[in-house]
């Protein structure tokens, strides 16, 4: 379905690989861009995520691949390049999105389990901006990355995320004032709790999403499309002069979190 904000294929002639492109807010982002026009290539660890997603896409009239790859494996990331190149002709959008989470306090957090997460959600991300280089700047092409607000505040049992989370925000920045002078943007989206999630179904308990809603200014948790919408218009060409931002769609709770009112 074509999303009703934006104009027509407005990403036309754009081909984004989209990590994590099977499941949860990336393969909504990845679904949008296919809407306005982009081919996409969907990069994950398991094939029985990113198949069904690159079939219903191709099914909607969109131009879809799935392509099995661990951002946190440098020669499997060169194989889904290379994929999506012969496949599409280029690469001029990338959009990290893998990720991994799970509770834990940080006193019972292992090393393994901290070193993980950091693996796949700053290195892996690291990895990829770093392996698609030469065709982002031989197409002038960007990099989103999703991020989070987790470590704006500091949040329970969620050092490791938020770590890794602040580690993409900085990278984000550094990209940004790197690979400008190449015609490359990179920025970032930090949502905040979005509901149709599967991290928001299993790591927040029913009487604590209440009270995180009710910290919400606008009232609502955020949706995947929210999420998607973003990203289309950061991608597109009414960003253009949009570079190093991360831009927080989050309802505002981050601004209220620390109320006590």
């Amino acid at each position: 379905m074509k999303p009703p904000w934006f104009s027509e294929n407005i990403l036309r002639d754009h081909v984004a690989l989209v990590t994590g492109g099977g499941t949860g807010i990336t393969g909504g982002v990845a679904r949008a861009m296919a809407a306005a026009g982009a081919s996409v290539a969907l990069v994950s660890r398991r094939m029985e995520h990113l198949e069904p997603a690159a079939q219903a896409i191709n099914d909607e009239g969109g131009q879809a691949l799935a392509v099995a790859g661990d951002v946190r494996e440098p020669e499997q990331i060169e194989v889904a390049i290379a994929s999506t190149i012969e496949r599409f002709g280029k690469i001029d959008i990338l959009v990290n999105g893998a990720a991994g989470n799970f509770l834990c306090p940080a006193d019972q957090l292992s090393p393994n389990g901290f070193g993980t997460v950091v693996d796949i959600d700053l290195k892996g991300t690291f990895n990829m901006c770093r392996a698609a280089f030469a065709q982002l700047r031989e197409h002038r092409g960007q990099i989103l990355n999703i991020s989070a607000t987790l470590h704006y505040l500091g949040t329970p049992q969620q050092l490791h995320v938020s770590a890794a989370k602040a580690g993409v925000d900085a990278l984000t920045r550094n990209l940004a004032v790197e690979w400008g002078r190449h015609g490359i943007r990179v920025n970032a989206i930090a949502p905040g709790p979005i509901e149709d999630t599967e991290g928001m179904k299993r790591l927040v308990p029913e009487p604590i999403k209440q009270k995180l809603r009710e910290r919400v200014p606008l009232g609502r948790f955020g949706l995947i499309e929210d999420i998607a919408n973003a990203a289309v218009f950061l991608c597109s060409g009414a960003a253009s002069y949009i570079n190093g931002a991360v831009l927080v769609v989050d309802g505002g709770h981050c601004l209220a979190a620390n109320r006590l009112v």
